[in-house]
C-alpha cells in the first residue's frame, strides 16, 4: 500500500502524448422529438484546453460533465478525457468537427450525423402535453383564455420533472390559475388556464410548451451487468396560431362593462370635500381605461390611482367648492366582440348643493338718465318715520349686544388657531381660498400629494404658522 502512490506518480510521469486524438460520438443516432441525446468527446493527450460547447444542433446544452482514465495495454499508457454534453434535437442535424487544442497543437474531431423522428403521440401513451383555446381570432385587448393540460397514466413512473412555458411573444399574460388536478379514466390531469390579451394585430403564435420527464430505466455495464439509470425525455404541446384583429377606428376599449359612480354625501358645506367612487365591472381591457378625472369650472377636484383587482376597477376622486356643482356623467365607450357593436355606458349626472354658498352677483346694465331738479320737502309725517326708524336701529343694537355676549364669536375665531399640520385635510380645505398665494399655493401642492398620493413630503412649519396667522387667525 505505501508504494501505491509512488507507482501512480510513476505512471503520471511517465504518460507520453504517444499521439493526441479526438473523437466524437452519440448515444443514439436516431431519436425522437423530445429524447434526449448525450454527445461525447473523447480526448487523449497531456496538456488538453476544454472546447466550450453551449449550443448543439441549434439548441442550448442541458448539462456537462467529464470523466478522466489512465490505460496501460502492452506497456504503452495513455491518458483520455471524455467530455459529455446532454441535450435535445428538434429536427435532424449533422453536428460539425470540433476544434481542441491538444498539447499545443489544434485537433478536430469528426462529425456525426443525428435524424430526428415525429414522435408518435396517441391516447394512450405514457405522458400527453397540450395547449387549447376556444379563440382561434381576437382584438387587440380582448381577453381570452389558454387552457394547457397534462395527462400522466396513473402507472406510469417519474422519478422527476420540469415544465418550460410557452413564449407568449406578443400577449399580456392577464392572470394564471393554480394548477387544477382531477381523474379522467387512467389518467391524472393537471390543468392550469391562462387569461391573457394580444398587444398588437397580426398574426400571433403561442409556442410549445414542453415537459421533460425522468423515468428509470436498465443498461449494461462494461462487465455485462445491467445496472440502473436515469432516462430523460422532453415532452411537448402543440402549437397555436392566433389571428389577432384591429379595434374600430376611435375605440381603445373591447369587450363587457358597465359603471356606476356614487357620491357620499349630497349637501355639503363651504370646502368640505365631497368622496365619488368610480367602478367598472366587466370583462375586458381594463387596463387601458384612463383616469376619470373631470373638469369643473370653480372647483378643486383630487384624483385617487386607479385600482383593478380582477374584473373590478376603482377610482375615488375629491371634489371641494364654495359653490353649488354638477358632476356630469362618467362614460365608457367600447367595442362588443360579440354583437360586433360600440356600445356606451355612463353613470347618471350627480348634483350637489354646498350650504352657505357664496350669492353669485348678477350682472346689472344702469342707463343713464337725464338728472331732473328734486324739490325737498321736509313735513311732519317725514320726521315721524325717521324717529320711528332711530328707535329699530337702537333695539336692533341692544339684541346684537345680548347675542354677542351669549354666543361669544371671538371663541369660535379662537378654535381656527388651533388649525395644524396634524389635521390636513382640514388644513388644506381652510386654505383653498387663498391659492392665489404662491406660498399658500405650494403648500397646497404638498398637502394634495400627501393626503391622495400617499407621499410623505416634509412641510415648513414655520411658512405653515406664518399662513395661518396671516389668513385664518
Amino acid at each position: 500500500m505505501k508504494n501505491l502512490g509512488k507507482i501512480i506518480l510513476f505512471l503520471l510521469l511517465t504518460l507520453d502524448s504517444a499521439e493526441a486524438d479526438v473523437k466524437a460520438t452519440v448515444d443514439a443516432t436516431t431519436v425522437e422529438v423530445g429524447e434526449m441525446v448525450t454527445y461525447s468527446l473523447s480526448l487523449s493527450g497531456m496538456d488538453i484546453v476544454r472546447p466550450k460547447i453551449q449550443v448543439l444542433c441549434g439548441v442550448d446544452v442541458i448539462s456537462t460533465s467529464s470523466q478522466t482514465s489512465i490505460e496501460m495495454i502492452n506497456g504503452n499508457i495513455s491518458k483520455t478525457n471524455i467530455l459529455s454534453y446532454k441535450f435535445v434535437p428538434q429536427k435532424s442535424c449533422v453536428i460539425e468537427p470540433i476544434k481542441v487544442e491538444i498539447d499545443g497543437k489544434v485537433h478536430k474531431s469528426n462529425s456525426v450525423d443525428i435524424e430526428v423522428v415525429k414522435a408518435v403521440v396517441n391516447k394512450d401513451s405514457d405522458f400527453i402535453l397540450t395547449l387549447e383555446t376556444t379563440n382561434k381570432e381576437i382584438y387587440v385587448g380582448e381577453p381570452f383564455e389558454v387552457t394547457l393540460l397534462f395527462k400522466q397514466r396513473r402507472d406510469a413512473e417519474a422519478v422527476d420533472s420540469k415544465f418550460t412555458a410557452p413564449k407568449l411573444k406578443g400577449f399580456w399574460i392577464k392572470s394564471e390559475s393554480k394548477p387544477q388536478r382531477s381523474q379522467e379514466g387512467k389518467y391524472t390531469l393537471t390543468k392550469i388556464i391562462y387569461t391573457m390579451a394580444a398587444q398588437r394585430v397580426g398574426k400571433l403564435k403561442i409556442t410549445k410548451a414542453q415537459m421533460r420527464i425522468a423515468s428509470r430505466s436498465h443498461s449494461r455495464d462494461s462487465w455485462g451487468s445491467w445496472i440502473p439509470k436515469i432516462k430523460w425525455k422532453t415532452y411537448f404541446s402543440n402549437e397555436l396560431n392566433i389571428d389577432v384583429k384591429a379595434l374600430p377606428s376611435g375605440v381603445d376599449l373591447v369587450g363587457n362593462f358597465s359603471i356606476m359612480a356614487t357620491a357620499d354625501k349630497r349637501e355639503i358645506n363651504s370646502n368640505e370635500a365631497l368622496n365619488v367612487t368610480i367602478e367598472v365591472l366587466g370583462d375586458g381591457n381594463l387596463e387601458d381605461i384612463k383616469s376619470f378625472k373631470p373638469y369643473i369650472d370653480g372647483v378643486n377636484i383630487f384624483e385617487e390611482k386607479i385600482v383593478i383587482n380582477g374584473t373590478k376597477l376603482t377610482q375615488k376622486i375629491v371634489f371641494v367648492s364654495e359653490d353649488d356643482f354638477v358632476i356630469a356623467p362618467f362614460t365608457l365607450r367600447y367595442f362588443d366582440p360579440i354583437t360586433k357593436d360600440i356600445k356606451t355606458t355612463s353613470t347618471n349626472e350627480i348634483s350637489i348643493r354646498v350650504k352657505n354658498a357664496k350669492p353669485k352677483e348678477e350682472l346689472t346694465i344702469k342707463r343713464e338718465e337725464k338728472e331732473t331738479p328734486v324739490v325737498k320737502e321736509v313735513t311732519a309725517a317725514q320726521n315721524s318715520l325717521s324717529n320711528i326708524w332711530n328707535l329699530v336701529i337702537f333695539i336692533l343694537g341692544l339684541v346684537a349686544g345680548i347675542l354677542v355676549m351669549l354666543f361669544k364669536p371671538w371663541e369660535l375665531l379662537q378654535k381656527e388657531k388651533n388649525i395644524s399640520i396634524k389635521d390636513p385635510k382640514r388644513l388644506l380645505v381652510k386654505l383653498l381660498p387663498y391659492k392665489n398665494d404662491e406660498e399658500v399655493q405650494s403648500i397646497i401642492d404638498i398637502l394634495e400629494k400627501n393626503i391622495y398620493s400617499d407621499a410623505k413630503i416634509d412641510i415648513d412649519k414655520k411658512i405653515v404658522k406664518k399662513i395661518i396667522k396671516k389668513y385664518i387667525c
